[in-house]
């Protein structure tokens, strides 16, 4: 891989992980936190949502955002020819 590739590369990745932060700062932060009390109106299996999206909601965002990663950067790395 020459040195362009490494650069297309590693600003795809960065792009990739500053994409999924976002998505975790907007769940974690604003649905938990600044918007909990309009999403306590919404009731989410028989709790306020925005007291489900603080206890578990982001939590499990979190893991798929994880998930969705690794598929990612599966497809990246093919891109790439990177192997494993």
């Amino acid at each position: 891989m020459d040195e362009e590739q490494r650069r297309a590369y590693w600003r795809a990745n960065t792009a990739l992980i500053r994409n999924l932060l976002i998505i975790w700062a907007l769940v974690s932060l604003v649905f938990s936190i600044l918007l909990v009390q309009p999403l306590n109106t919404i009731r989410f299996f028989g709790v306020p949502f925005g007291f489900w999206m603080a206890q578990q909601g982001s939590i499990v965002i979190f893991v798929v955002l994880i998930f969705i990663y690794a598929f990612q950067m599966d497809k990246l790395d093919q891109k790439y020819n990177i192997k494993k």
